[in-house]
């Protein structure tokens, strides 16, 4: 192992910003698709529609949470401006992430009678608030459907624009099923239920990516980086394949995470904390399809997991260079 694999600034590549994509394709399976064959070290550029003929058989692990409308805004009970955005459930509270200055004991008021009191504020920057409706405290399903009436669809920032109609349906997987995400398992937006239907062998989990899966990576030797956790859950004929010997796709870094946790641990549902990296390679994954991630982050160190950080970087200067559409929005690899 390269020194350079424990520096965070060795993850760095520089993108044109016109690379970022503002919006999806349509339809969906008109991305591109970099394949990368790691046998015979060999870089195939295709379309998505594509994927099974690189695929074949091969079991599909897909990741069925669904995106829900988390950024909500508002003001506080002194009247200035607060945009909120729920990150996940916290014991019978939430946390959050809040645009604007706010202390322990303040009342932040929403349309439809929604209120927050902020009960803490964290030293990561988030913070625990209750919710209420005429006075009523709220659990997190109750919640969820008030914030299906007034919240946003939460892009992740580097889309520099507020959501529109649109996003409703395309930051969405087609098979998303349980509410709980902050952001989309993006690679998996790529599927249209024709493609899904033509998969034979497919099998779900859950983990409900929440907005720590943004967050940067503030130290440099990434051995000191604290990994954010995330809600996920394992049904038993999904956990049977795992246990199996059987070659698995695993959609998106999501999907890979909660596998090779699951792998790690045998457990079924919990917290899933998983940093994969070049240090701590996967052990059960075989394939990995995923979109192009930022700099710096825990998700290009995970595609380095599979394929180290030199070749990582090669592939998405190779992807630069036949201008790919980055990030959420943007075209997908496959590494097989």
């Amino acid at each position: 192992m390269d020194f350079k694999d424990l520096l965070v600034s060795s993850y760095d590549y520089f993108l044109p910003e016109n690379l970022i994509a503002k919006y999806p394709v349509t339809p969906r399976d008109s991305a591109k698709l970099l394949v990368y064959d790691r046998k015979n070290d060999k870089i195939i550029h295709s379309v998505f529609k594509n994927i099974l003929d690189f695929v074949g058989d091969k079991r599909f692990i897909f990741n069925d949470t669904k995106v829900i409308k988390a950024r909500i805004f508002g003001k506080k009970e002194t009247g200035g401006k607060i945009e909120l955005l729920l990150n996940r459930p916290f014991n019978d509270k939430f946390l959050v992430y809040i645009r604007g200055k706010v202390k322990p004991g303040m009342k932040l008021l929403f349309e439809n009678g929604l209120e927050a009191k902020v009960v803490e504020l964290l030293d990561d920057g988030s913070r625990v608030v209750e919710f209420f409706q005429n006075g009523r405290k709220l659990v997190f399903l109750e919640l969820i459907k008030i914030l299906e009436k007034i919240g946003h669809i939460p892009l992740p920032p580097y889309i520099k624009r507020s959501d529109e109609k649109l996003d409703e349906k395309e930051y969405q997987t087609v098979f998303a099923k349980k509410e709980g995400a902050v952001a989309a398992p993006t690679a998996s937006l790529h599927f249209t239920p024709e493609l899904l239907n033509k998969i034979n062998k497919k099998a779900y989990l859950t983990l409900h990516v929440g907005a720590g899966t943004f967050k940067p990576v503030e130290v440099e030797d990434i051995r000191e980086h604290k990994m954010h956790s995330e809600f996920f859950e394992i049904p038993k004929k999904t956990a049977e394949i795992l246990d199996s010997d059987e070659e698995i796709v695993a959609v998106g870094t999501t999907s890979t995470r909660t596998i090779e946790y699951y792998a790690r641990t045998k457990k079924l549902s919990g917290e899933c904390d998983l940093f994969l990296n070049p240090l701590n390679p996967p052990i059960r994954v075989n394939h990995l399809l995923t979109n192009f991630h930022l700099p710096k982050s825990t998700l290009i160190m995970l595609v380095a997991s599979f394929i180290g950080r030199e070749k990582t970087l090669k592939l998405y200067e190779e992807a630069i260079k036949k201008n790919y559409r980055f990030y959420s929005y943007g075209d997908a690899m496959l590494i097989l």
